[in-house]
């Protein structure tokens, strides 16, 4: 018997065509269907521009210190998106969705080759691509584990060990499987789903300005997160596949380490048998004025988690792998159907290839420092109701007295067209795209001075 196809129908289609939806309307027609708790905005992405995203409902521009969750380096609507080559590579991927993971194109190699140009020699051997930054970290670990257990079977301890990471308090890694073992900064985020008890440190993080006195607080702190990592070291043994850690926290309050921190870090790794893993989901591509966070303190980590401004997301990892067959040598060991998605991977060749021509790390540093001295002002001037101003290029935060009062000032910048972001229990990050210029980081500071007097005075 021979399956055949039906001809085609040249019956007009009997399926309604979709009914527009207006802007006012978005809200309730997503709410029908899912929970919608964020913004009060509708985004256009036609009209928005910039730094600058339009509401399309109230017709008004925003300048986005918030974009997206740092994950917006160019803006909206940049010029080299204009490149009629570009757009149709665009639209061709967006057409034709390939399994990168089996399937290769010049557009997959291009991108591969531009961005290994952002990393440090080190970690350009190893490249592995995924959708989503908790599965980057989550394959991060992945590769840890695999390494330590094979490297216990080697040493003849058998490849029964190998089975924890050690992370320190306030960190976020994301919300998948084994990073939600590490994540510990909402417990809305984890609570009742089921983790592993894991060895959890002191984060010895600083706080601004950093006087005497706090750097003295503070090297206490690293001398007791450190002597918590060389006892989880003794206690499991051969059990420890790595140390997990964002180069500056995000989420759990912008906390900023020092650079001799991270080294000891790096050295207890090498002397303890196990991976250093840098998550620079947040921190990564430009966002600190660097390609990556840890070349501010010359650290070089095993495994660095990417995503967010990198448009795709994954790992880079050093040849120490490949002291056993690691998994990206071993078929199949870590994979995804998409392996990313090619549409991000031509999308991000044009960011790296901009930031490069534009020279727009250096931008970052400069425009950086203009934001930090402006919020260090706005502060001196707040009566100590303003306080730990802190930040590397766009990465800056700054504290209130409660997390009441912050969320009111929240409240109060998007009154003044600004949006910022949330961060630990009383912190306001501002995550501006690296394409901000002087004259419109003014515009910011303004905006946000008028909204703290608003809520402090």
């Amino acid at each position: 018997m021979t399956l055949t196809s039906p001809p085609p129908s040249t019956k007009p289609s009997s399926t309604p065509a979709a009914a527009a939806i207006r802007p006012s309307e978005v809200h309730s027609a997503l709410q029908r269907h899912m929970l919608v708790d964020g913004y009060d905005i509708v985004l256009d992405l036609e009209r928005s521009h910039g730094p600058y995203l339009h509401d399309a409902r109230e017709g008004r521009e925003l300048l986005d210190f918030f974009t997206s969750f740092s994950t917006v380096p160019l803006g909206y609507n940049h010029p080299v998106f204009s490149d009629p080559d570009l757009r149709e590579r665009l639209l061709r991927a967006a057409i034709n969705k390939p399994a990168n993971s089996d399937l290769y194109t010049t557009d997959m190699a291009q991108f591969v080759e531009a961005f290994a140009r952002t990393l440090p020699e080190q970690l350009s051997g190893h490249l592995f691509f995924i959708s989503g930054g908790a599965l980057a970290v989550e394959n991060a670990m992945k590769a840890a584990f695999d390494w330590k257990r094979r490297k216990n079977a080697d040493a003849g301890r058998g490849d029964h060990l190998g089975r924890q990471i050690i992370h320190l308090r306030d960190a976020f890694h994301g919300r998948s499987g084994y990073t939600m073992s590490v994540t510990n900064t909402d417990p809305a985020k984890v609570r009742y789903f089921p983790k592993f008890e894991w060895p959890r440190v002191e984060n010895p993080h600083l706080s601004f300005p950093v006087t005497d006195r706090v750097l003295e607080e503070v090297e206490a702190a690293e001398r007791r997160s450190i002597a918590q990592i060389e006892q989880a070291l003794v206690d499991h043994r051969h059990d420890i596949a790595g140390l997990l850690i964002e180069p500056i926290q995000g989420e759990g309050g912008d906390n900023h380490f020092r650079a001799e921190y991270l080294r000891k870090l790096r050295e207890l790794a090498d002397e303890g048998e196990f991976l250093l893993l840098f998550d620079e989901v947040q921190t990564g591509f430009g966002a600190t004025g660097r390609w990556w966070c840890h070349e501010h303190f010359d650290v070089v980590p095993d495994v660095m988690a990417f995503g967010k401004k990198t448009q795709i997301c994954g790992i880079a990892a050093s040849r120490r792998l490949d002291e056993v067959d690691s998994v990206f040598e071993v078929s199949s060991r870590i994979n995804s159907t998409w392996g990313g998605n090619l549409v991000d991977m031509i999308r991000s060749r044009a960011i790296v290839e901009t930031v490069e021509r534009d020279g727009l790390l250096e931008q970052v540093s400069t425009v950086g420092e203009v934001l930090k001295q402006g919020l260090e002002r706005i502060a001196a001037s707040s009566d100590g109701r303003v306080t730990n101003v802190r930040g590397r290029g766009f990465f800056l935060a700054l504290d209130l007295p409660s997390r009441e009062t912050r969320d009111k000032a929240l409240d109060a910048m998007l009154e003044q067209d600004l949006l910022g972001l949330a961060s630990g229990r009383r912190s306001v990050r501002f995550r501006p795209p690296l394409i901000l210029d002087r004259e419109t980081a003014e515009i910011g500071l303004e905006r946000i001075e008028r909204a703290l007097h608003r809520v402090l005075d």
